[in-house]
């Protein structure tokens, strides 16, 4: 076997089809389920797919799961909301194919992506190329860390691919203001855990502040017209949402503290 995809997934039966279709050219596909209670698995199993069920929650776990039990000597991760097009897989099956001394340096490689958001394709507010680290050589991955965001640790070099994913990042903005909820909740426990400066008015304002400023002004979100602007002040209230559940915490401990 050549290239495994490993996808994580939990409850996604209205993703996971489409997903599936754009990997059919793969040696196997890797499922690493977390105890979904929909369609998920009877659609994965149409597909052929290794179904590895866990109850471990944090993703950099299950993508060392999913490591684990691949076959492949290459390994494509690939979440349920994203889509290889043909393009991209000419590319990866080149690289991968590809025995010159140019590109055998490279034992990993980062795939930009395209990010529609609200049914709009956003290439501004920072989200293209957006590149994320995704294809790996088996025996260079070493493990994957981090609870929030993942971070991939291996041996030798990374290279870019040209062609993008396709990335369905948001149906509706009820399905963004959730993930937040439970997104703001892990990353507000990291920040507490690390021993964050106690939340005061100015580490608010400053933290909105600089968040408003990245997305606006640094990176233009306006240019992509109301959906830009509309998805900029939402990272700047995902922003506040952490810090104001930091804050809950560090209240909190206070108290108990006395």
């Amino acid at each position: 076997m050549n290239i495994s995809a490993v996808i994580i997934a939990k409850d996604e039966e209205k993703n996971i089809k489409e997903c599936l279709e754009s990997l059919t050219w793969v040696s196997e596909i890797v499922l690493v389920d977390s105890g979904s209670k929909d369609g998920t698995c009877r659609i994965a199993d149409k597909y052929k797919c290794r179904i590895i069920e866990t109850d471990d929650d944090n993703f950099s776990h299950k993508r060392n799961i999913g490591a684990k039990e691949a076959r492949g000597e290459w390994i494509l991760y690939i979440d349920v909301d994203e889509r290889v097009t043909p393009l991209l897989r000419k590319e990866i099956l080149s690289v991968v194919g590809d025995r010159s001394r140019a590109l055998s340096r490279y034992s990993a490689w980062a795939i930009p992506r395209r990010n529609f958001i609200l049914g709009k394709e956003l290439k501004h507010g920072g989200w293209w190329p957006d590149y994320v680290k995704r294809l790996f050589l088996k025996r260079n991955l070493e493990s994957w860390s981090g609870e929030l965001h993942e971070e991939p640790h291996f041996d030798g070099n990374m290279g870019h691919l040209k062609n993008p994913l396709i990335h369905l990042k948001h149906d509706n903005l009820e399905e963004m203001v959730d993930k937040t909820n439970n997104w703001s909740e892990i990353e507000a426990k990291l920040m507490f855990e690390a021993g964050h400066p106690p939340m005061n008015i100015l580490r608010f304002m400053t933290a909105m502040f600089r968040e408003a400023w990245l997305r606006m002004v640094k990176h233009a979100a306006f240019l992509d017209g109301s959906v830009g602007i509309i998805y900029a002040l939402y990272q700047v209230y995902s922003r506040f949402i952490s810090y104001a559940k930091l804050w809950e915490m560090q209240v909190n401990k206070k108290i108990i503290n006395g």
